[in-house]
């Protein structure tokens, strides 16, 4: 399917994933609001958020040419202390972020109700991004999943990732554990390839669930707060021979700083018969695990996440990717991204390369 051949379509995806981006934005600022105790300074918080700033010629009163009385010393007091006690708590949760035990509702002091949408793995739109070495012909060991002519892509694109989780149960296990859904769903266009129509070059949906236990624990400086299993699906809901997809068990350890992240989560591919995989020792590739640390500081998040396979020789394979996200206005960050090694993305899986990218973001790791 092209832009060209369906317009409509087109347009409206543009404008499906513009209102999604403007409605997560204004849901972090909700979230992060609802996090406050102080009933004063949450309903400032909200009303930063989604009250336009009042207009300054509509908010003088009384009769023309009168003096407008001055606040008291004491409001004046209270009002500065009000300030800068939400300027340093907004300053605080820039820095640290919400918790392990917040975001997946494992504090029984801060739980919320099932249903929730929340935000999950990060989410961004790369405006570009560009490759070393285009992927033009994909190849499997599965012959019917290997291209037989190459394809007209260019290594320039636009890559953008929505991601959400909400709580199905609660209270699992004596109230130590709770059951999520996730879904991950990340694109890679070829907006900028007007030769053959901008297509979308791979999708990749990833819906899995997670059943989360709050382990509190202590090592050295890092708090362990998560511990969970999901299963895992991943697919780009192709036809064979671009068709790639596996399914896996996840285990993730989470712990935490007051202001770093480290999370660790081994793999198990569940096996497949010759027949039906898409995609032969993906593992080997892609890898058996993945190291997760992100570190925040003055609003600015940086992250490393590196793959590898487990494995030695000619089969010790991975890949690193290393993004950056800077302040710009409210929770929107201007994003910088650097990628090396297999498995950019599904249909890629065994293909090695060089990735860079910049654009926006709206949600980093935790």
């Amino acid at each position: 399917m092209t832009a060209s051949r369906f317009p409509i379509a087109s347009r409206i995806a543009g404008t499906a994933f513009t209102t999604c981006l403007a409605g997560l934005s204004a849901l972090a600022g909700a979230s992060e609001c609802a996090s406050i105790d102080d009933d004063t300074l949450r309903l400032r918080c909200y009303d930063r958020q989604f009250r336009p700033a009042p207009n300054p010629a509509s908010t003088t009163t009384g009769t023309p040419g009168a003096a407008t009385p001055a606040a008291s010393p004491t409001n004046r007091n209270q009002g500065a202390d009000r300030e800068t006690l939400l300027a340093t708590r907004s300053g605080l949760q820039a820095n640290k972020g919400r918790s392990l035990a917040e975001t997946w509702d494992l504090d029984p002091a801060d739980a919320r109700g099932t249903f929730e949408i929340k935000a999950y793995k990060p989410m961004h739109l790369l405006v570009g991004t560009h490759t070393d070495h285009v992927n033009r012909q994909p190849v499997s060991a599965q012959h019917d999943n290997s291209v037989d002519s190459p394809l007209s892509v260019k290594p320039t694109e636009v890559q953008f990732q929505i991601s959400f989780k909400s709580k199905v149960w609660d209270d699992l296990f004596d109230g130590r554990a709770n059951l999520w859904f996730g879904y991950t769903q990340s694109s890679r266009w070829q907006v900028y390839n007007r030769q053959v129509s901008r297509p979308f070059r791979e999708t990749n949906y990833e819906p899995e669930a997670i059943l989360a236990f709050r382990t509190p624990y202590g090592i050295g400086d890092w708090r362990g707060q998560l511990t969970s299993i999901s299963l895992n699906h991943q697919s780009n809901g192709r036809e064979r021979p671009l068709s790639r997809s596996w399914n896996r068990v996840i285990a993730q350890t989470g712990l935490e700083t007051d202001d770093a992240t480290l999370l660790i989560r081994p793999w198990w591919r569940l096996p497949e018969s010759d027949k039906e995989d898409d995609n032969p020792h993906i593992e080997d590739y892609v890898g058996r695990g993945e190291l997760i640390y992100a570190r925040r500081f003055g609003g600015h998040v940086v992250s490393l996440q590196g793959r590898h396979s487990l494995r030695g020789g000619d089969k010790s394979r991975g890949s690193v990717r290393v993004d950056w996200s800077i302040p710009m206005s409210g929770f929107l960050k201007a994003h910088l991204s650097l990628f090396s090694g297999y498995g950019e993305s599904l249909i890629d899986y065994n293909h090695r390369q060089t990735m860079v990218g910049a654009g926006i973001s709206l949600v980093e790791w935790r």
